[in-house]
Parts: structure tokens; sequence; C-alpha cells
């Protein structure tokens, strides 16, 4: 009760100057039937992210370093190391509803109508053995991503149990070196399935067909078909994008670009579980 007491207080204390402002006034039972179940929740949103490491322990691990997730352009020094990310992940609204059927649907899109810029900067993934031999793998560094998002939906759907996502995004710039193979992707893009036709008519997208990839993808839970146990089904029923690369480097020369047109991934299905 102590500690209750304290929480009330310190309440009170944080409350005060806003009420020295306001007209604050108590909502009985009837008022307060009234505001819930009128509207949803609004969110807006503003962040940089970055996180020293995120790793994986199975018996040796996965560690992946140095992790920066943000708006703006990924920033690099003089010798192509990536740094961070150069602003916030801002513009950011997020809608969240619960509707008559149970459903909730979250609806994430800009303040301004604009699509969201985001950069993602990794400094390096890589494998480490834990049998006491030192042994590692780096299998990629410096990676950046920039891109935009144009559309993300998403409903938690109650008469299946699935939760169904809706994203429009592209891939403006990515450069990586997958360090493993010595090879080095500079300048790949990732565009709506139309880019390459719209881009060859008029010099540049046209319209959302080129400007952004879209995807939906399904998550729920499904039967392995080894095991016929549970497991984490994850379904793309559709996925269409032109993508890019603009140079392929090894032993640090390009020996092309490359471009795939009009991808088209359909009734894809995986069933994560784990085993022994």
């Amino acid at each position: 009760m102590k500690g209750l007491k304290k929480i009330a207080l310190a309440t009170a204390v944080a409350a005060a100057p806003f009420a020295a402002q306001a007209d604050l006034k108590a909502l009985d039972d009837t008022t307060m039937g009234n505001v819930t179940g009128q509207a949803g929740v609004t969110i807006e949103l503003e962040t940089e992210v970055s996180i020293g490491e995120f790793r994986y322990t199975d018996e040796g691990y996965l560690s992946v370093s140095d992790i920066w997730i943000g708006g703006g352009t990924v920033e690099r020094d003089a010798n192509n190391v990536v740094t961070g990310v150069s602003g916030m992940l801002d513009d950011l609204l997020i809608d969240i509803d619960v509707l008559a059927d149970g459903d909730a649907v979250i609806d994430v899109h800009s303040i301004s109508g604009a699509p969201i810029d985001y950069a993602v900067g990794i400094g390096s993934a890589s494998l480490h053995a834990t049998d006491g031999s030192g042994d590692t793998t780096l299998l990629a560094s410096n990676i950046g991503i920039e891109g935009a998002l144009g559309e993300l939906n998403i409903r938690v759907d109650t008469a299946t149990d699935n939760l169904i996502m809706d994203v429009a995004f592209n891939v403006t710039d990515m450069d990586m070196n997958v360090d493993f193979l010595g090879v080095n992707v500079r300048d790949l893009t990732v565009y709506g399935a139309q880019f390459f036709e719209q881009v060859e008519t008029s010099g540049q997208p046209t319209d959302a067909a080129g400007l952004f990839a879209s995807a939906q993808i399904t998550v729920g839970k499904g039967v392995s078909a080894a095991t016929g146990g549970d497991a984490l089904e994850i379904s793309i029923p559709s996925f269409a994008a032109d993508i890019g690369v603009g140079a392929v480097e090894i032993g640090g020369e390009s020996i092309g670009s490359f471009r795939i047109n009009n991808l088209a991934v359909t009734n894809t299905s995986m069933k994560v579980y784990g085993h022994q």
C-alpha cells in the first residue's frame, strides 16, 4: 500500500502544472461511456534506434553488431565503414482500431502524406564457435539500406487467428560487403513491378506500381508436415518487385550490373519449428 501511495503522490505532482492551466472536470460514468468506443487511438512517432549487438545462440552463435535504424541516409567514413544514420525515423502516424468483429487494425502512414523515409545501418554479421576453438566467420559487413515506406496495414484477424500485413516499400540504395565470399554488392534497388517499364517510357516511375514493391504477408500457427507438431507459418500470397544491382565487385573490381524485371512470388508458405 505504501508503494501505491507513493505512485499516487508522484502522479499528482506530475499533473499539477497541467491542472494549473486547464479547467479540469471529473467525468461521470455516462460521459465515460460515451467517450469509450467512439474512436480509435492515433500515435505520432519519431525515433532513432541503435543496438550494440543482437545475438542468436544455438550451440555456436550468430552475432549482428552495430545496428542503427532511423531516417535520412546511412553515414559512412572515408573507408566506407558504416558509422550510423543521419536522421530520425519521423513523420509517422499510427492509427489503431478494434472493429466490431473483434479484429485489431493498425494503419501506419505519414503525417505529411508523403512516403516515410528510412535508413538502416549494420556494422557486421558473423558466426562464432563456442567449442573453444575461437573460430569465427564474418558473413557480411558495412550494410547500408535506404528507402521509403509507402504503406503498412496490419490486421489481427479473429476468425483465423492470423496476423495479416499489406506493405508497400522500396529500397533506393543498398550497399554491403559479403565478406566470406569476397563479393561486394553496390547500388541495389527494389521498386514496384512496373519500375523499369515506367522509367524506360517516361524517365521516372509515375505511380505506385513503379514506385513501391508490394507484398502481402500472413503470420499464424501451422502444422509441421514432418513432425505433425505446431509450427509458426509465414505465408506470402503475393510479392511483386523490380530489382536492380548497380555493380557486383570481386577483388575490388566490378564484374557488371544486373536486374530482375517483374519478379512475382506467389502462393509461398514457410513453416518454422524447433528441432533436436
